[in-house]
């Protein structure tokens, strides 16, 4: 079959090959990896673990994926965070040895940056890490853990010369989870999951050759992450998987009919042009779509929801272009979250005041929605960091006062 290139040609060619290699009898393990093989799991990545194509071309492969209702790729830390950090950032064996695993969903990734006393200021962090020959302890604590209860392995920031400045004695590590001495402890947030954890560590260790980006190099390759982290949460392609990625939740050997008989889950904390269809529904079902304030809602739902791709695309063609184009993007998804609540209240009327059993409305998907609506503008660095972020970084204004730059960071006060 000759090469696809339009978006029609990329939609025939995975129908063809769904064809042949879609089955919900696979388990989810079979079915990633036949993904991973074909270079459908993130056809986006240049050649060799993706197809190089731009966002309307993958977007294509999704939109096959979905109308045949077929399981989609591993989503998660994994793919989103680690896998591109690494990319950019590992040696040959590192890449060699993680980007096959990540693609394939074999395992599963979390990630070890935000500490109770840094949060915001991350740089701040005080989990420290001691060289030890070939390994390196670590001890120290983590919190707001996405999926820390699954992962088998952690993108980890730790500190490793207290001497140098604040930003300059942090090192990045590629951790194992699964070892004595890491504590994972679930937190149960308002919608009654827990997608966050802290981690206690503990006389943890860490080869040395799992240091990725090079010794104190750290918050540069942090940086590479958190760029990426926030241009996916204000990313309108959210992902349709249900399965988890790993050894440790036991999805890999289920069949793939166990997370593809319901209706695909939608991303609770962002909104894409199917979460504004969906609303659309609930309005038209609830016979206010005549409202003048719902119609004119939508609209703006709508052309924000539209602006945001256009921004992704923006950012994916020249990501440094102002270097700060994931910070708008976080910024833009977490106001059209809160402007998609609103919507929805004045839908629902006092129903949104309710959760749970006790209603039908909003026992489901929007009631979640509802709950899980304030997240988008804490996690990832909290709308306030990223304004600041912008200006100091894309405005050229000027930092906030405080210590010199070069201060050891042993002379700082700790942070409270």
């Amino acid at each position: 079959m000759a090469a696809a290139h339009t978006v029609e040609e990329i939609r025939a060619e995975v129908d063809a090959w769904l064809d042949e290699n879609w089955s919900e009898e696979l388990t989810v393990r079979e079915w990633w990896s036949r993904l991973a093989g074909a270079r459908y799991a993130m056809p986006g990545l240049d050649e060799p673990w993706g197809r190089g194509y731009d966002r309307a071309q993958a977007r294509a492969v999704t939109d096959a994926l979905r109308a045949r209702r077929a399981m989609g790729p591993p989503g998660g830390i994994g793919t989103s965070l680690s896998l591109p950090t690494i990319l950019h950032h590992g040696t040959p064996a590192q890449i060699e040895r993680f980007v096959p695993r990540i693609l394939d969903g074999s395992e599963g990734w979390c990630q070890l940056f935000s500490e109770p006393n840094a949060g915001s200021d991350l740089a701040g962090l005080q989990t420290r890490a001691e060289r030890d020959g070939d390994e390196w302890v670590v001890n120290g604590q983590k919190v707001w853990t996405s999926t820390g209860q699954h992962a088998d392995h952690g993108i980890l920031i730790a500190r490793t010369d207290p001497d140098l400045p604040k930003h300059e004695g942090i090192s990045y590590f590629l951790f194992p989870m699964r070892q004595p001495g890491v504590d994972v402890r679930p937190l149960v947030e308002m919608t009654g999951h827990a997608v966050f954890n802290e981690v206690f560590l503990d006389d943890a260790r860490v080869a040395n050759e799992n240091l990725l980006g090079g010794l104190n190099r750290g918050w540069a390759v942090a940086n590479t992450t958190l760029t990426h982290e926030r241009a996916g949460i204000g990313d309108t392609g959210g992902g349709f998987g249900r399965a988890n990625p790993g050894t440790v939740a036991g999805h890999l050997d289920r069949p793939v009919s166990d997370f593809t008989a319901s209706r695909p889950a939608i991303g609770q904390g962002t909104v894409t042009p199917r979460t504004v269809g969906r609303i659309r529904e609930l309005a038209a079902e609830r016979g206010c779509l005549d409202d003048p304030v719902v119609r004119q809602g939508l609209a703006a739902l709508h052309t924000r929801v539209e602006l945001i791709g256009m921004n992704a695309q923006r950012w994916k063609v020249s990501p440094s272009r102002t270097g700060v184009e994931g910070n708008v993007a976080k910024i833009l998804m977490a106001e059209t979250v809160e402007a998609a609540r609103e919507l929805l209240g004045h839908i629902c009327g006092a129903h949104a005041q309710l959760t749970g059993a006790s209603d039908e409305l909003t026992s489901g998907w929007l009631g979640e929605f509802f709950l899980f609506s304030p997240a988008p503008s804490i996690y990832g660095g909290t709308d306030q960091v990223q304004r600041n972020i912008i200006g100091e970084r894309g405005l050229g204004l000027p930092k906030e006062p405080g210590p010199a730059r070069e201060t050891p960071f042993r002379e700082l006060l700790a942070n409270r």
